[in-house]
């Protein structure tokens, strides 16, 4: 089948988020054609370029977020009033006042409203143009202060100030650009037997066109919820702000879940988030993200009770690797240590990764002078050169090469967040068989499963106790961590995610098959042209044409009558 998916701020650029597994994904199920529909985010992101693409790749179509240009159209008459009419009922959607203890009625209501106003300003787009234009025009500030100044409007939605309305104007603006894309055509995303959009809010925009034009199916995956994520931005904004943003995030949320035949959760975390935020049960199907077990493969069959040797003697080692960010909580993870250190001297602390950003940084100098602080450097004479138990390295550098040589080096891989999506880190752990103590967040329990050690965040004693347990037990390490392995292979590899795409997409399109007719070279409908296996999975082919009989195939002579 012919799969349009759908990705932003990924796939196929080199670096993007998400895009490595779309990679792996599209690669494992190369029995079918992908259509690639891209955002970008940035100038360099497009500067970078774009990762090595497989031949089931047919095209790539893309287009920037993070600008837009004006096509040129000036709407006439007619066209305003169909802007002002459909902007307008959009406004009033996100400005609708939400009874409280009366959830189902008014929330399908405004998300009835909302849609039909969203599909009626991508109408305009297609038919006239200029929706860029027009979004940015003083029209739609003013029907955005119509509407938070109507009766029934929600009372933060009325104290509204001009700043307010022009930030959320300029806001929904960013956020529709998709509605004015050329893509939706029938040699674009009608063409196309399935969407798959890589995560939900605005990257699933293109699918819900797709879906109201040509009823193409829709299928969702959300490995973060975007909704929640809305949620913790924009602290600093103003009550109106936050309140008609999140309005249209939400409404723009239920919309998508309600059109999408399937939506998928990475993890049951996202899971109960989706269905909070109003996703139907029936729709849902968690497919854990897959990851590849081939980098770790020689540390993972060379450790826990598959070795025979006995363990290498010299001091233990804690080992922590992933992106430096306060939510990583070192600072924790450095007070146990020092915990640790009192009751099994000798421990040494290994922490791998790279800052992110600015306030990464920031939090990397302060671990570093904490560090310092709790563990004067060690020296074995009066003449030695100490050294700190605590390093603090990159991947790559000495000693540092790749993730499989860290873990190969680790006693005990240990995780300290106190907020956490996925953790890919700890499944990497897994996969080389190292016994594992982290905190109680997000997805953590779900992926351990049983085979690791689980403390509540923020808590440094906890997490040393854990921690020392499993030093003073070699033989429960090795147990833990064969375990692990072997649940890591069974439920997180990219074999799992692969397969369970690939049956999702064949029930999709047999529930929801797109009725497409195909046409001759006159224009009109062929017959039967489309035969029952069309949907099989596979390389389709055109149709073929019937066999025609020799005597039919030639052009017959003109029968003429002369008149004498």
């Amino acid at each position: 089948m012919r799969i349009g998916l759908l990705t932003e701020g990924g796939y196929p650029y080199v670096g993007g988020e998400g895009g490595v597994w779309c990679d792996r994904l599209v690669r494992g199920l190369d029995i079918h054609e992908f259509d690639v529909y891209a955002f970008s985010t940035g100038q360099a992101q497009e500067d970078a370029g774009w990762v090595e693409l497989p031949p089931q790749v047919a095209r790539v179509r893309t287009a920037p977020l993070w600008t837009a240009e004006e096509d040129g159209v000036v709407h006439g008459r007619r066209a305003r009033r169909r802007f002002t009419e459909h902007y307008g009922d959009l406004a009033a959607a996100l400005c609708a006042a939400a009874e409280p203890g009366t959830a189902a009625e008014p929330r399908t209501a405004e998300a009835d409203r909302f849609a039909t106003a969203l599909h009626g300003l991508a109408e305009l787009a297609r038919d006239e143009g200029g929706l860029v234009a027009a979004l940015r025009s003083e029209r739609a500030v003013r029907a955005l202060e119509r509407a938070c100044r109507a009766p029934g409007a929600r009372r933060t939605a009325r104290d509204a100030r001009v700043a307010d309305l022009l930030t959320v104007a300029d806001h929904l603006e960013r956020a529709l650009r998709p509605l004015s894309l050329d893509w939706y055509e029938e040699d674009g995303l009608g063409a196309v037997d399935l969407c798959h959009a890589a995560s939900g809010g605005v990257t699933a925009l293109p699918g819900l066109l797709a879906h109201h034009f040509f009823g193409v199916p829709l299928l969702v995956t959300e490995y973060g919820v975007r909704l929640r994520t809305h949620y913790l931005t924009r602290p600093d904004a103003s009550p109106a702000v936050r309140s008609l943003l999140a309005a249209f995030h939400g409404l723009l949320t239920a919309v998508t879940y309600r059109a999408a035949s399937f939506l998928v959760p990475g993890n049951v975390h996202a899971r109960r988030w989706q269905e909070r935020c109003g996703a139907d049960r029936a729709k849902l199907r968690t497919i854990h993200p897959g990851m590849d077990a081939a980098p770790f493969a020689r540390v993972g069959e060379d450790t826990g009770e598959f070795r025979d040797e006995p363990e290498q003697p010299g001091p233990h080692t804690l080992v922590w690797i992933g992106r430096v960010e306060p939510a990583k909580d070192l600072v924790s993870l450095l007070h146990a240590f020092a915990e640790v250190r009192a009751a099994e001297p000798g421990t040494r602390l290994r922490i791998v990764g790279r800052a992110s950003g600015p306030e990464g940084e920031a939090y990397l100098g302060h671990c570093r002078a904490l560090a310092a602080q709790l563990f004067p450097d060690e020296a074995d004479g009066p003449h030695a050169v100490g050294q700190n138990p605590v390093s603090f390295e990159q991947l790559g550098g000495p000693g540092a090469e790749t993730t499989a040589d860290v873990h190969a080096g680790a006693t005990v891989t240990v995780l300290s967040s106190v907020v956490e999506g996925f953790p890919a880190g700890l499944i990497e752990a897994m996969f080389c068989g190292r016994a594992t103590v982290s905190t109680d967040v997000g997805a953590v329990v779900e992926v351990i499963g049983g085979t690791g050690l689980v403390v509540p965040p923020r808590n440094p004693r906890a997490l040393a106790e854990a921690c020392v347990s499993l030093l003073r037990d070699p033989e429960r390490r090795a147990r833990l961590g064969a375990a692990a392995r072997a649940r890591a292979l069974e439920l997180f590899s990219v074999e799992q995610n692969v397969t369970a795409f690939h049956g999702l997409y064949l029930e999709t399109v047999a529930r929801t098959p797109v009725r497409r007719p195909v046409l001759g070279g006159a224009g009109d409908p062929l017959p039967f042209a489309a035969p029952a296996e069309a949907h099989v999975p596979g390389h389709w082919t055109e149709p073929t044409p019937r066999a025609v009989p020799a005597w039919a195939a030639e052009t017959p002579e003109p029968v003429t009558e002369t008149v004498r």
